[in-house]
């Protein structure tokens, strides 16, 4: 073999090597992830003056437990386009006042697509004070990706959470709302809707199958070499005699 192949057969190696044993390490991370959250969602729940601090603090709020009490401001829920079972509809965000004026978007749940009027299922919009338990979700910084439509303001459908965007369409005072989400539990609400728990953790774990392709890789550029190495050697024996 000449130095020059041994060389690039070295590097490729080297960098396929590296490259599984980086999803490796991706994939202790993700588990390690996945077990934290499932903790937290699972977790007694604490108050919301808790996570407050937590956030600004710089702690991860996302998916922990969390218990809050108010009322429902039902005039300025928002709605933001969603499936749930296979249907289409909306998630229904509703500000929720505390006794000390602070408030905070509350995901009650889903609606189907021809329910978005709220006059279409009063039974659901909870009047007086109401005690709501759910996860903890942070305020996105920016729109999720470029695929994601932008939110149609003057429709009411959001297609990704602008918390900004929701509390400037609803006239609240920007500086009383928290800079985060609660998603409410399964509690059935009156009616039947909205249909609450229906956050969904989506993280993907395909780590495993990414370190087994590229170490497969590395596996069978080695095989390949060593084939055609012990072929030209051959070769070059019955020349020789």
């Amino acid at each position: 073999m000449r130095p020059v192949a041994a060389v690039l057969l070295l590097l490729a190696l080297a960098i396929l090597l590296s490259l599984g044993t980086w999803q490796v390490q991706r994939l202790h991370w993700k588990e390690g992830l996945l077990s934290d959250i499932e903790s937290r969602r699972h977790a007694p729940p604490v108050s919301i003056d808790a996570i407050e601090t937590m956030a600004k603090d710089g702690e991860d709020i996302e998916y922990r437990t969390v218990t809050l009490t108010g009322t429902f401001d039902n005039s300025r829920e928002r709605h933001f386009f969603a499936t749930h079972d296979g249907a289409s509809g909306f998630y229904v965000y509703t500000p929720l006042t505390m006794a000390d004026g602070r408030i905070v978007f509350v995901n009650r749940g889903f609606v189907p697509y021809d329910l978005k009027d709220p006059a279409k299922r009063p039974e659901g919009e909870l009047q007086g004070v109401q005690t709501v338990t759910g996860l903890a979700r942070t305020k996105l910084a920016e729109k999720p990706s470029m695929m994601v439509p932008d939110n149609d303001i003057a429709k009411d459908i959001f297609y990704w959470k602008d918390l900004d965007a929701m509390v400037a369409s609803t006239g609240l005072d920007a500086s009383k709302v928290l800079p985060l989400f609660v998603d409410a539990d399964a509690t059935p609400n009156p009616g039947g809707l909205p249909v609450g728990g229906v956050t969904q953790v989506d993280l993907p774990n395909d780590h495993l199958q990414y370190a087994f392709t590229w170490y497969g890789l590395a596996a069978v550029l080695v095989v390949v070499t060593a084939i055609r190495f012990f072929d030209g050697k051959r070769k070059s024996e019955k020349e020789e005699t």
